[in-house]
């Protein structure tokens, strides 16, 4: 099965997540951002992990995820924190669908799209 790779995602949203399957994640990187637009665009899963984008491999675990909707707000930040006024959020809704681990990694067009095997919860050893 093939998704769209949202990496960095915190441990509290990932347990969260686990608790009650569904959730909205609110993302301010550009590439999540970018990625929940694909997959939405191409009715993707995605696949959530802690792990920043460069540390995304064959063997990464995380969580497969339908995306449910989206909204994108544009957000004024104070001067002080950022040599930009407003910051692109994406508030993605989104329902837990299983565990995965990356078997195949590709890239398209600056998205990373990767290959999962469906893990039973017991082989899964995300802490």
């Amino acid at each position: 099965m093939e998704a769209v790779v949202l990496a960095g995602i915190s441990r509290r949203v990932l347990d969260e997540l686990m608790r009650n399957p569904y959730r909205t994640i609110e993302l301010r990187s550009a590439k999540n951002v970018l990625a929940v637009e694909e997959a939405l665009e191409k009715a993707m899963r995605l696949f959530l992990t802690y792990d920043p984008f460069s540390d995304v491999d064959i063997g990464t675990e995380g969580l497969l995820a339908e995306l449910l909707g989206m909204e994108e707000l544009e957000t004024r930040i104070p001067w002080e924190e950022s040599d930009e006024r407003e910051v692109t959020v994406c508030r993605a809704r989104v329902k837990l669908v299983g565990l995965g681990r990356v078997v195949e990694i590709k890239r398209k067009r600056n998205m990373m799209v990767v290959s999962i095997r469906e893990l039973m919860p017991h082989e899964i050893g995300m802490g």
